[in-house]
């Protein structure tokens, strides 16, 4: 007995220089950490080789634990006969969470005196068949089990359940299947719903898992006043019009995040963070609490930038946030480039308690437009609204343009009443891969130069981006990787009698990046007798790109491949537009700043190439 227990006092002393330390005992004792840098030229114990099917095979050998001990140099056989008895244990485990319950596996020890390590622990893997889901039990406890207006969300969450019966069962889908559940749970009217039961029961002789889970609800709630903390200079009423909270509506986190990118948006805050108190007494008036940290009163922001149709870029935006006097948010721009010169400054005030907001802008433009050099003015003011996805504005508008050259257009001004309307429908508001937006523009007025006469503007826009893989129009990861097309439309119509002498900067040009690639920046215009291009009383532009994702070696990439064939045509009479077309590739790069694009088109009116380079996206 007594050499029985020495023998075994031994083996447990040496079983323990395997397992890791803290800190202090190693500085105590000296022992090495389990994994970490060899010396130059010291040879591993052992290698780990795993023959198994590709999935099950990269799993294991991303995840045995047998592999960290591998850098241990001084192993004897006694140690690593009971790490193979371990990774026995561990690989079952390993593959028990793939769905694989009756594994049959094989240890070897191999010496392999010429290779990297002098040893090789060989596992042999046979899976067997996989574990499917038999059945899927989800109940429901607390509020919303009794509430009948919570049918509805009961049944989407049971019928949205991704692990369905029949498919294959692993610890990571069965994981992931109860978190979307909760999500969807907690993402309407019950913010504080969780997990009160979760059990799968696995029939290995069968390959079966009976799958059961409980959502506990917890009390619907509502969303009560907002309470903003961390102000200083900025009202809180303000930030209460601005994030507009739907109070007395039931919780919806859509509506939190979106009042929460209101408020971000608004250029008063540097951050803001919105959430609901569940800590109170009455749901039914959850205080929703805006942790916010304010911008300073006034800034002054630095811009370089470069485009191929104007060439390099220097701007200097002055912010001041609250204006003595009138209290509204202004934002004044300086701007130089190749082609263009403007000053210009847009007022806000705050929204009003339905959202809207007065507002009143100037700007002062010397640019080149067509074949001439315009000084032009602009004076702006009325009413606008924004919302999650459409934007109105009704405005006043004083125009006047100055034409510089040879052969000049006359001066003219305006005065006109517009109404404009912009809907964003886009997945992604910056690098969309499906939806449409369509922008509205409607305008009446006189002329003040001359002959004072009635006219009317009409000008819209459209963009629409089609995935072509139907299939997988549900699947984001599916969608990223499908091929896409991408429709753009442009139409404008100056309608007033012929010697009506309305601003050229209320006409039409087209040309460049984002117009009819292949021409340069507003160079499609009416063309006169003596070969000048001036602004045209009548637009039309039409667009069709062919968008498809770069795939390497199987892995979605940041970049695409754009074909696209680019129209446009602009006169003073509609039955003189001569289309001018424009062909060309593309590239694109989803970049940490922004999507850029880089376009080489040709055009073939002028039969030449041009590069066209584009950062981010608007509409």
């Amino acid at each position: 007995m007594p050499a029985f227990f020495c023998a075994g006092l031994l083996l447990l002393l040496q079983g323990c220089s395997l397992l890791p330390k803290s800190e202090p005992a190693e500085a105590e004792t000296g022992a090495r950490p389990v994994s970490g840098d060899k010396p130059a030229g010291t040879r591993e114990a052992f290698s780990v080789a795993v023959q198994a099917p590709d999935r099950v095979r990269e799993y294991l050998e991303r995840n045995l634990e047998i592999q960290r001990y591998s850098q241990i140099d001084d192993l004897g056989a006694t140690e690593l006969s009971r790490l193979m008895v371990a990774a026995e244990a561990n690989a079952r485990e390993l593959l028990a969470t793939l769905g694989y319950f009756k594994p049959a596996l094989t240890l070897e020890l191999n010496e392999t005196p010429g290779a990297k390590a002098p040893r090789e622990v060989r596992i042999t893997v046979d899976p067997g068949e996989p574990t499917r889901v038999r059945q899927v039990q989800i109940d429901f406890s607390g509020a919303i089990a009794a509430d009948a207006t919570a049918a509805a969300q009961r049944e989407a969450i049971r019928n949205d359940w991704p692990l369905r019966a029949g498919q294959t069962f692993t610890q990571l889908g069965w994981d992931n299947a109860k978190s979307a559940a909760l999500r969807s749970l907690t993402a309407k009217r019950f913010p504080t719903g969780s997990v009160a039961l979760s059990r799968a029961e696995i029939d290995a002789d069968r390959g079966e898992a009976s799958l059961r889970v409980e959502y506990r609800s917890g009390p619907a709630y509502r969303f009560g006043p907002l309470e903003v903390r961390g102000n200083e200079r900025y009202d809180a009423d303000a930030a209460r019009r601005i994030a507009r909270v739907p109070t007395g509506s039931d919780y919806d986190q859509q509506k939190l995040l979106d009042a929460q990118q209101r408020l971000a948006s608004s250029g008063y805050y540097d951050s803001v963070f919105l959430t609901l108190d569940t800590d109170g007494s009455n749901p039914l008036w959850a205080p929703v609490i805006a942790q916010v940290r304010e911008a300073s009163l006034q800034k002054v922001v630095l811009g370089i930038g470069f485009t191929t149709d104007s060439g390099p870029r220097v701007s200097v935006d002055h912010i001041h946030n609250r204006m003595p006097l009138l209290g509204w948010r202004a934002v004044s721009k300086l701007l130089v480039d190749r082609e263009t010169r403007s000053l210009g400054t847009e007022w806000n005030a705050v929204p009003d308690d339905k959202g809207w907001r007065w507002f009143g802008a100037g700007q002062l433009k010397s640019e080149t437009s067509g074949s001439y050099k315009v000084d032009s003015g602009r004076l702006r003011g009325g009413l606008g609204k924004s919302s999650d996805h459409i934007d109105y504005n009704y405005f006043l508008q004083y125009d006047y343009a100055q034409n510089r050259g040879v052969n000049a257009p006359p001066s003219a001004s305006a005065l006109s009443v517009n109404w404009g309307w912009t809907g964003r429908y886009f997945d992604d508001a910056g690098v969309p891969t499906r939806g449409h937006g369509l922008a509205l523009e409607l305008g009446a007025g006189y002329t003040l130069t001359g002959e004072h006469l009635p006219f009317t503007r009409i000008y819209g826009r459209w963009l629409g981006i089609v995935p072509l893989d139907w299939a997988s129009s549900d699947d984001s990861a599916s969608a990223a990787r499908s091929s896409r097309l991408q429709f753009r439309a442009e139409a404008g119509a100056v309608t007033a009698r012929q010697s009506a002498q309305i601003p050229s900067t209320l006409m039409f040009l087209t040309g460049g990046d984002t117009t009819v690639r292949g021409y340069g920046y507003r160079q499609i215009g009416t063309e006169r007798s003596d070969g000048q291009i001036i602004a045209g009383r009548y637009m039309t532009v039409a667009s069709i790109e062919w968008q498809r994702p770069f795939v390497y070696r199987g892995k979605l990439t940041e970049w695409e491949s754009a074909v696209f064939i680019d129209a446009g045509a602009v006169a003073d009479r509609p039955g003189d537009l001569e289309t001018k077309v424009g062909i060309g590739v593309g590239a694109r790069w989803r970049s940490p700043v922004g999507p850029v694009q880089a376009d080489l088109a040709y055009g073939v009116d002028t039969k030449k190439f041009r590069l066209h380079l584009r950062l981010g996206f608007t509409f």
